[in-house]
Order: C-alpha cells, then sequence, then structure tokens
C-alpha cells in the first residue's frame, strides 16, 4: 500500500488514486465505492491480518481531489450488491487461487488496460497466435465471449458469410446487433488482407483555414493540475511553416496553472475563426474543467462555444472513429502514427 496508518488497534492501508474515490456520483447520490479499489484494499488489509498487525476493517483512498475516502469492507457496495466487500475479495482471491491452481483456464483478451500491464507482450503473443476476435477494435471480451460459439477467430469472422447470422436488425448473438456484426466483419477482412490501407466511409471536408492549430493538453493526475496547453501552428497548408507554440505552468500551483491557461487562451482569441484540430474529448474536458476554477479567465460557455465551433475538428470523433476504418487493433493516436 501507499500509506499505513497505526491506530491503537493496529494499521489500516491506504492508497493514493489518480481518479475520484467514489463512483456514480450525481445530485441525486453521493456514489457508491469502486469493486476494483475495494478489492485492492482488502488484499492489503488481509495481509496485514495475516501478519497479525491488521487494525479496523476500513482502508481507504486519498482521491485525485484531496479528499480521504474510507471503504468500510464489512458492508455491501450497494442495494444490487448484498455481499461485503470482504465478501467479494474473498471471492475474487478464490477465483484467482484457482487460476493459479490451473483448476481454471483462462483466455486472454486484448483491451485499452493492456497497455499498462508488464505482461502485455505475453498475452498478445497468445492472442496471435489464436487469431482471437479482441485483436479487432472494440470487439472487447464480453462480445468475444458472446460470438466465440459461432465466430472462432479474426479469420472466420473475416471468410464466414454472416448473412446465416442475421435476422433483420438483429442477430443470433445476443447484444450485437446486424449493423455492429457487419462491422466487425470488415475490419477483420482488413486485418487479414494483405498491405490493407485505411480508407474513408465517407467524404471528410475539413475547414478551409490560412491558419490551423492542433492542439494538445499535458495534465498530472496526482497533483490535478493541467501543465502545459500544446499547439502546432500551421500556415496555409504548407508543413514547412509549422511551429511549437507551448503554453507552461512553471511551478505546480493554481497560480502558474491558470498564467498558463490564460496565456493558451488569449491565444485561441487572438487566432479568431482558426481551425483547431485535437484527438478525443480530453482537451475539452480539461478545459471545462480550467473554466470552473479560473472563470475569470474564460466561462464554461466560452468553452462549449469553442468547441462547438465548425473550425474545431475532434479528429477521433469526427472522422477516424465515425467516417473511417483502419487495418489496427485500436484507434489510439499513437498506434495510427506508428501504422502510417
Amino acid at each position: 500500500p501507499d500509506l499505513l496508518r497505526k491506530q491503537e488497534s493496529g494499521y489500516i492501508a491506504g492508497d493514493i488514486k489518480s481518479g475520484a474515490g467514489l463512483e456514480g456520483i450525481n445530485e441525486d447520490t453521493d456514489g457508491k465505492p469502486k469493486k476494483h479499489y475495494s478489492v485492492q484494499l482488502a488484499l492489503y488489509t488481509d495481509i496485514l491480518k495475516r501478519m497479525g498487525v491488521a487494525g479496523d476493517f476500513e482502508p481507504f483512498v486519498w482521491d485525485i481531489h484531496g479528499q480521504e475516502v474510507p471503504y468500510n469492507l464489512n458492508v455491501s457496495r450497494g442495494p444490487r450488491t448484498p455481499d461485503s466487500m470482504w465478501q467479494e475479495y474473498q471471492s475474487s482471491l478464490k477465483h484467482v487461487q484457482s487460476i493459479a491452481s490451473r483448476e481454471i483456464k483462462t483466455l486472454p483478451a486484448l483491451a485499452s488496460d493492456c497497455k499498462l500491464c508488464h505482461w502485455r507482450r505475453i498475452c498478445i503473443k497468445q492472442l496471435e497466435d489464436l487469431n482471437d476476435l479482441t485483436l479487432i477494435p472494440e470487439l472487447g471480451r464480453s462480445k468475444r465471449d458472446k460470438l466465440i460459439d459461432h465466430i472462432a477467430n479474426v479469420q472466420s469472422l473475416a471468410d464466414i458469410d454472416i448473412s446465416s447470422l442475421i435476422q433483420g436488425t438483429k442477430t443470433v448473438v445476443p447484444g450485437i446487433g446486424a449493423g455492429t456484426l457487419k462491422k466487425f466483419q470488415v475490419r477483420a477482412q482488413l486485418q487479414t488482407e494483405i498491405d490493407a490501407k485505411p480508407y474513408l466511409l465517407e467524404q471528410v471536408a475539413f475547414p478551409s483555414q490560412n491558419l490551423e492549430l492542433f492542439f494538445d493538453v499535458e495534465t498530472d493526475p496526482m497533483r490535478n493540475i493541467c501543465y502545459l496547453h500544446g499547439f502546432v501552428e500551421r500556415r496555409d497548408g504548407d508543413i514547412s511553416t509549422e511551429k511549437f507554440i507551448p503554453f507552461f505552468a512553471q511551478q505546480p500551483t493554481q497560480e502558474a496553472e491558470e498564467d498558463a491557461f490564460a496565456k493558451a487562451w488569449q491565444y485561441i482569441r487572438e487566432s479568431d475563426m482558426t481551425a483547431i484540430y485535437f484527438y478525443s474529448k480530453y482537451e475539452r474536458t480539461i478545459w471545462r474543467g480550467l473554466s470552473k476554477s479560473y472563470p475569470n479567465v474564460a466561462t464554461e460557455t466560452d468553452i462549449e462555444e469553442l468547441f462547438a465551433s465548425k473550425v474545431a475538428i475532434d479528429l477521433y470523433y469526427d472522422v477516424v472513429k465515425s467516417k473511417m476504418e483502419w487495418p489496427t487493433r485500436d484507434f489510439s493516436i499513437k498506434t495510427l502514427a506508428t501504422f502510417l
């Protein structure tokens, strides 16, 4: 654990998280503990218990907001989950022990979390040997497990006459519609085709502007700070004119964060009606948060108007995800850049 707190009864574990301590928080509910947090904290508590030095069964999380969130392992996570968090941990532990003793044989699946795991290369080698369906973008474990009785692997999906599986807008596979299955077959065919190239599903028209900005932000989630607003500026569509313009918070303070945001916002405003490109919703999410923290720099309305503008182009949602197909295993910007 990141932290141990000593009490009269013994030690309790604490962990520092880059996310919120609870999930499902809104105006009507206070939220509930996250299962993967509770299982992790229960594991630490179990270790302390086996060492004979455990205190109360109430470890805690320090979350991204600086809040200490207690996880009482003896209570359930919610009304739909009657088991206590400690019982959930015991069930998870038993399952893992069955895997370790080879009583249960697991089937790997490719997911976004794999990029954070040091076992990634081993699992991907297994997936490649199996020609597993989760190598297809957006076809995750749950869809694979539903499809596998009908379609064994990527090659099978590429070759099969899927009309035999389609019934109107539905398919014989629960939870997978006809359109989704057709999309997955196209991606399977791209992956099995030699020297396959990406292609457009429909024409894309970018705004015609003399000045284009390619926008990215960098944050430190452990300090809850946006420290860099980076722009690549290009004029008249000429690559030779490209230059990088950064606005950097020199210190991890609110004052420095506000100053960098203010300078970036001023730069955007001075580049009036410029085409602005970004990849996914992250920049909008971060700038929404900054507008709440520093409304004197830019209001929430200002930010919404910027990202709703016709010259603000989300290359992921507006182009890659909705109007293109790629012979890759995911559509992350690093994956596409590597392919190109």
